[in-house]
């Protein structure tokens, strides 16, 4: 058998490819049946209610968690085979988690599977240090590689989370939730950011985002998951009250107004426990917390 697994029947260009795709969290189905065709070099917009299943599909996508059922190729090769063409920056890191390291040693840990340059030789502490200064500076972060993680802002703690990723080639970068608890220019100082990655790296791109607005200038493509569901395609194909609606089960509306888009029942209100929302707490960090539209749409915010 050779090294690396023949594709599914499917374009040899193909960044992510899934049918029939079905990912769980222990007993629960969080995602089922989902067909995916991303074109490489594209940049997506991962969308949905809390719970609905964006970190999960994220970390299928970088081989963290195993398909239930169903097929999932990324360029071409199983999740878990292509791991090392993907970085995942993940939503949360744990309390602590940055302590009182350097932010050059914190990109450096991810470089080649080293941890803390031990045992390594001088050429290769020398390959490190290029690819860590290269990689920050991809990132918009060198002038930081002196300063102590636990003393950055998030913004510049997100650029440098970005440059771990970075450390060694990449043919994906998934972001999970970059915007958040931003400030709107950090907000569009990291998505032009983004963007320079996938002009000057050939990156294709999936970042999940509550904000639908935040991510209309930079997304070529909208991933949307609902009910277990999921419809990509442009964004008039997908934010649409009908596709929408056929996705949550209850119907949906699609709001403009400015320039922004809104989405929210159409009658209204959201129950609590909305069976199509998927909400209970078993999607990783999509189920901390679940708002309704009836107290103000999670998805989407007020024009800025």
């Amino acid at each position: 058998m050779s090294e690396r697994e023949p594709a599914m029947d499917q374009p040899a260009t193909a960044a992510v490819r899934a049918r029939g795709l079905r990912l769980a969290r222990g007993t629960h189905d969080v995602v089922s049946g989902l067909d995916l065709d991303i074109a490489p070099g594209s940049i997506v917009g991962l969308f949905g209610s809390n719970g609905a299943g964006k970190t999960t599909l994220l970390q299928a996508l970088a081989g963290l968690l195993a398909p239930r059922a169903g097929e999932l190729r990324v360029f071409g090769e199983s999740a878990a085979r292509a791991r090392g063409d993907v970085g995942y920056v993940a939503q949360i890191v744990p309390d602590g988690g940055f302590a009182r390291v350097r932010v050059c040693d914190f990109v450096a840990s991810a470089w080649q599977g080293q941890r803390w340059g031990l045992c390594l030789s001088p050429s290769a502490r020398a390959e490190r240090a290029d690819a860590v200064h290269e990689a920050l500076r991809a990132a918009g972060a060198q002038h930081l590689h002196a300063r102590g993680m636990d003393a950055l802002s998030g913004g510049e703690r997100q650029r440098v989370c970005i440059a771990q990723a970075l450390v060694h080639p990449l043919r994906l970068l998934l972001l999970d939730e970059p915007l958040a608890n931003l400030d709107p220019r950090a907000q569009l100082g990291l998505l032009d950011m983004v963007r320079d990655l996938r002009q000057r790296q050939a990156l294709t791109v999936v970042l999940s985002a509550h904000d639908i607005n935040a991510l209309l200038p930079v997304m070529d493509r909208v991933l949307y998951l609902a009910g277990g569901r999921g419809r990509l395609g442009g964004i008039d194909e997908v934010v649409d009250d009908a596709a929408l609606s056929a996705l949550y089960g209850e119907p949906m509306a699609v709001a403009r107004h400015d320039g922004y888009m809104f989405i929210h029942p159409a009658r209204g209100f959201m129950a609590e426990q909305a069976a199509h929302c998927g909400h209970d707490g078993h999607d990783g960090h999509d189920g901390a917390r679940h708002e309704h539209a009836g107290h103000g749409s999670h998805e989407h915010g007020a024009p800025r």
